[in-house]
């Protein structure tokens, strides 16, 4: 079983890697260390069989990943007008009259086979008037689309959307162009998974039919078809705070109840079948029944890996069931875990992996041994203890967070969810009358109520910093030791390890230093500067349209994840929505102690309840050393939106960094004008995302910046920055960097003098790119 830990280990350390080792020079060690298996004895054959393993892994992930970037689009295919056709795969999510969906295109030159698409109603591209024919799972399109290779927004601790759609096998995305006039449906695809995706969104149409569009509605088909894009973005956070959220994932209990009661009735009907029971005893065919059930149950959910956990793992029990052997759980959850990572190399990249296998490692070694006796309660808190504390580290590891009220709502939640209205949810497929629905949800709305209540107590989540591998690893080690048996030594003096990591936040600036952050916003600005006990936003990125912002799925987890509780400063340049779309979710989701803008007086900011303060030259304030001016608009300013930004200047102890928004030439002469040599900056973020309208010759003379950062977005339509602005920039003989290449870009102005970092660099990853 050591060996199967070390071909995960093998997988992951491919899954973590820059660039992909050679495959052939992988293979010649494979062989190398199979040969020493043969040749060795005693405790050398034993390392010789973990080094083996090791490398299996490696090399089965690397040949994968290898694989699946061979499949990857033309460059020189991007951002063109291109037809292609194939099929709808999976679930179509719509959100008004704008569609997404996975399309299987037929082979092409330089097209890859699995790309996601965009179809946009009104108003988004191209000349629509009317909202786009509705697109169903399993039909055959011909489209005229425009894509582009993967590309996400790079921050700490952030989501790795580049990676999330290389593990889906997503090797492009784009738009299906409205005014071609070519989107034409062909017929429906042939096969037994595009039949299995029209039967999920037959399921999925039949319970909105019935109960609407209702916030139960989204999470009932979250449990039945495992779509969770219906789940409503409220939900989610009530389940994020309650700790909740691993029952809207299709968790090993739901597969396993469906199992059992699969099982149950087969054996009860199978022991009135005389003939049947004795040529296959009842408790084997109830077992073949059990499995089954539980196959289609994750085949209909969409095949997560909490679902093929409990598959294989029952796969696992039923073989040894059959063949007489003692079904030892240990070697159960290992298979699984070798059959998960077999199918899916890239599953050690997602929180759901390590979550669902940590879950049930937990609860091999709480179960383990002898325990004194002490009833069912006992028994049950011993369970959801070990639970907690080895999730913990987990949970701070990959969110940052976890909820004090977890415990409470998952001993309500999941019996009711996987006991009650999981099966009425799924008995409405079998037998589609609305009353069984109907009572799904009124259960659900019952407990939503419940956990809504529970995630609104201000106690609800323990927020912090996420703190780094080398302190999540021995918390996690320590955690297991505490989970063991009682009798084993040290097991109390473990749990000591669970305030190191609960105590544990980023080092901060010193007095007089200052560090800044451009967080990776896309086509916008987001700029975080911290000194030793202060943290000011200038600007808070894009709006994406609709409900969804920069600051809500962006800028806040950037801070969170930073350990910043609090905003003390927020500056909004000006009304933008590149720059002003994130401040409402911001300041509803962060405290903020004041901020100011340069705003119309209709601007709709201007009604929240924090403290505002008018943006204007000659405003001025201190923190930690580090004084904070500053420098535009005022009175005599244009009134273009653009040339109103509001000007930064931080000067700290080991230098200054300048924050000019979006001015364009006529703020630049006018700040020349008033502030001349005094201007001059060791760090400047680029006016204007290096539009050829700013950074004028005396501006980036007067300056002088020895680091400049272009806030841009990847290839966007403006083509920010503009390359004589870049040229200008490279001929002053400044260190030059841009938010779409190189992520979150950090400088830190410090007694050891300037140093930049780029995330890209610092977290860099073989499919980044590509």
């Amino acid at each position: 079983m050591l060996s199967i830990a070390w071909f995960a280990a093998g997988t992951w350390v491919c899954q973590v890697l820059p660039t992909l080792p050679s495959l052939p020079w992988l293979m010649l060690g494979t062989v190398c260390a199979g040969l020493a298996c043969v040749a060795c004895r005693g405790r050398w054959r034993t390392l010789a069989m973990f080094v083996l393993a090791f490398l299996l892994g490696l090399t089965h992930a690397v040949w994968r990943a290898e694989l699946r970037l061979s499949d990857r689009l033309d460059a020189a295919l991007e951002d063109r007008s291109l037809v292609v056709s194939g099929y709808v795969s999976g679930l179509v999510r719509a959100s008004g009259a704008d569609q997404r969906f996975d399309f299987v295109a037929d082979p092409q030159a330089g097209v890859p086979h699995r790309i996601a698409l965009a179809w946009y109603g009104p108003g988004r591209f191209g000349d629509m008037v009317e909202a786009p024919p509705k697109v169903r799972s399993g039909e055959r399109w011909q489209f005229t689309v425009r894509l582009r290779r993967p590309h996400g927004n790079a921050n700490p601790a952030g989501f790795d959307y580049e990676g999330w759609l290389f593990q889906r096998g997503i090797r492009a995305t784009g738009y299906v162009v409205a005014d071609a006039g070519s989107a034409r449906r062909i017929s429906d695809e042939p096969g037994l998974r595009p039949a299995i995706d029209r039967w999920r969104e037959r399921l999925k149409a039949r319970i909105f039919t019935t109960l609407g569009d209702t916030p139960e509605a989204g999470v009932l088909a979250a449990l039945t078809v495992g779509d969770q894009g219906a789940v409503a973005r409220e939900d989610w956070q009530v389940f994020a705070r309650t700790g909740t959220t691993h029952l809207m994932a299709i968790s090993g209990l739901h597969v396993s109840m469906v199992a059992v009661i699969a099982s149950l009735i087969v054996q009860s009907g199978w022991r009135r079948w005389p003939s049947a029971a004795l040529r296959l005893p009842a408790q084997k065919a109830g077992a073949l029944a059990g499995l089954a059930g539980a196959a289609i149950y994750v085949v209909l959910a969409g095949f997560g890996v909490p679902a093929q956990r409990t598959l294989y793992m029952l796969a696992i029990v039923v073989v040894a069931a059959f063949f007489g052997r003692a079904r030892d759980t240990v070697r159960c959850l290992m298979f699984a875990l070798a059959g998960v990572l077999l199918v899916d190399p890239w599953a050690v990249t997602t929180a759901g992996f390590w979550l669902s296998f940590g879950a049930v490692g937990a609860l091999l070694l709480v179960s383990s041994g002898r325990f004194a006796a002490g009833g069912r309660i006992v028994s049950w808190l011993r369970t959801q203890g070990a639970v907690t504390i080895f999730s913990l580290p987990l949970l701070l590891g990959l969110f940052g967070q976890f909820s004090l009220v977890s415990p409470l709502a998952n001993a309500l939640a999941i019996p009711l969810v996987s006991m009650i209205i999981a099966p009425l949810a799924l008995l409405h497929i079998v037998l589609p009358v609305a009353w069984i629905i109907e009572a799904a949800q009124v259960l659900l709305r019952g407990l939503m109520w419940v956990l809504g209540h529970m995630a609104d107590s201000p106690f609800a989540v323990w927020q912090q910093a996420v703190p780094p591998v080398w302190l999540i690893v021995p918390a996690l080690l320590a955690a297991a030791w505490a989970c063991l048996p009682r009798g084993m030594p040290g097991r109390w003096a473990a749990l000591l390890t669970i305030p190191v990591l609960l105590s544990w936040s980023p080092r901060r600036p010193e007095a007089g230093e200052v560090l800044m952050t451009a967080i990776d916003v896309g086509q916008g600005l987001a700029v975080h500067v911290q000194t030793a006990t202060r943290d000011l936003l200038f600007d808070t990125g894009p709006a994406f349209g609709g409900a969804s912002d920069s600051g809500e799925r962006i800028v806040v987890p950037y801070l969170r994840a930073q350990g910043v509780q609090r905003i003390d400063g927020l500056i909004v340049s000006h009304g933008d929505q590149d720059h002003a779309g994130g401040a409402g979710s911001i300041m509803e989701n962060m405290p903020v102690g004041w901020w100011t803008a340069s705003l119309r007086a209709d601007h709709p900011l201007q009604e929240t309840s924090v403290r505002y303060i008018p943006c204007r030259r000659g405003l001025g304030w201190s923190w930690d050393g580090v004084h904070f001016d500053l420098l535009h608009p005022h009175e005599s300013s244009s009134r273009s939106s653009n040339d109103d930004s509001c000007v930064l200047r931080v000067r700290g102890a080991h230098g200054t960094l300048l924050l000019p928004g979006d001015i364009e030439a006529r703020a630049e002469r006018d700040i020349l004008a008033a502030f001349g040599d005094g201007l001059r900056a060791d760090v400047l973020v680029a006016p204007h995302h290096g539009s050829r309208t700013s950074s004028r010759n005396d501006f980036v003379a007067a300056v002088s910046p020895q680091a400049v950062v272009f806030s841009v977005g990847h290839r966007n339509r403006f083509r920010h920055p503009s390359r004589a602005v870049v040229a200008r920039y490279e001929a002053s003989g400044a260190m030059l960097a841009r938010t779409d290449e190189d992520g979150a870009v950090q400088v830190m102005l410090g007694a050891d003098g300037l140093s930049l970092a780029r995330w890209r660099n610092e977290r860099r990853r073989y499919w980044y790119g590509q």
